[in-house]
C-alpha cells in the first residue's frame, strides 16, 4: 500500500504522515528532508543552490541521503552525518526549495525515493509524491492551511527548538516559498486530480490524521 500525502509548507505533512504510517504499520518517508539535506550540502560545499549544473556534479560526486529511527523519532542522515538538526533552519528550507526546482536534483531524488517505495507499504510526504513519485498510490492527500496559520506553526516549531522567530518575517517566506514551489518548471506543488484536499486551520494533529484513517476507510 502507498500513501501520498502533498501540500505546502507548514501544513503538518511531516507529522501527520509520521503517524498515518505509525497507526498503519507502514514505513514513513520524509521526502522533504532529502531536499534539506541536499541544500545543506549544497550550503556546506559553497555550491549555488540555484545551479542546476554545478548541483548535478554535486550528487554524481557520491551522495547519501536515508533516515534512521531513534528514541525521539526519525533522524536523516548526510554521508552518515546525522543532520536532522541543521536542516530544520529556515534558511535550509529556502535553500531546499530552490534545489527543488532544479532537475538533476529532483531526478536523482525522486528514483531514491521510488526504489525505496518499492516491495514495501509507505507513507511518503513532500510537494510531488501524488502527481508524480507514486502517481500510482492507492490513497492520495493534500494537506493545506492558510499561510498565516502555517506562518504560525513555523513560528512555534522554530521557537521550540530554541532558533529565533519572528512572525511576519515567516510569514514572508512562507509566501515566497508557496510561490517558488507552485510555479516551478519541474513537479509544481499541485495537487494531484485524484486526492483528496483536507485544510487543517482548525484541526490538531490527532484529528487530522483520524479524518486520512476515515477516508481510507480505516477508522
Amino acid at each position: 500500500m502507498h500513501v501520498a500525502i502533498d501540500g505546502p509548507s507548514g501544513a503538518g505533512k511531516s507529522t501527520v504522515a509520521r503517524r498515518l504510517a505509525r497507526e498503519l504499520g507502514c514505513v514513513y518517508m520524509d521526502t522533504g528532508a532529502m531536499y534539506r539535506a541536499v541544500g545543506l550540502l549544497a550550503h556546506r560545499l559553497g555550491v549555488d543552490d540555484r545551479d542546476d549544473e554545478a548541483l548535478g556534479r554535486m550528487l554524481e560526486a557520491g551522495v547519501e541521503i536515508r533516515a534512521a529511527l531513534a528514541p525521539e523519532g526519525q533522524r536523516t542522515l548526510l554521508n552518515g552525518e546525522d543532520v536532522e538538526d541543521q536542516i530544520r533552519t529556515q534558511e535550509i528550507g529556502m535553500a531546499a526549495s530552490n534545489v527543488a526546482a532544479c532537475p538533476s536534483v529532483r531526478r536523482a531524488l525522486v528514483a531514491m525515493q521510488r526504489q525505496a517505495a518499492q516491495g514495501c507499504d509507505v507513507v511518503m510526504d513532500g510537494r510531488d509524491i501524488g502527481t508524480n513519485v507514486l502517481p500510482r498510490a492507492e490513497h492520495k492527500f493534500f494537506l493545506t492551511a492558510s499561510p498565516r496559520v502555517r506562518a504560525q506553526r513555523r513560528c512555534d516549531e522554530l521557537r521550540a527548538r530554541g532558533q529565533a522567530a519572528e512572525f511576519d518575517q515567516i510569514l514572508r517566506e512562507v509566501q515566497e516559498r508557496d510561490e517558488q514551489d507552485m510555479n516551478r518548471k519541474e513537479s509544481p506543488l499541485v495537487r494531484a486530480a485524484d486526492a483528496v484536499e483536507v485544510r487543517t486551520d482548525d484541526l490538531g494533529i490527532d484529528e487530522v490524521v483520524q479524518v486520512l484513517l476515515a477516508l481510507m476507510g480505516r477508522a
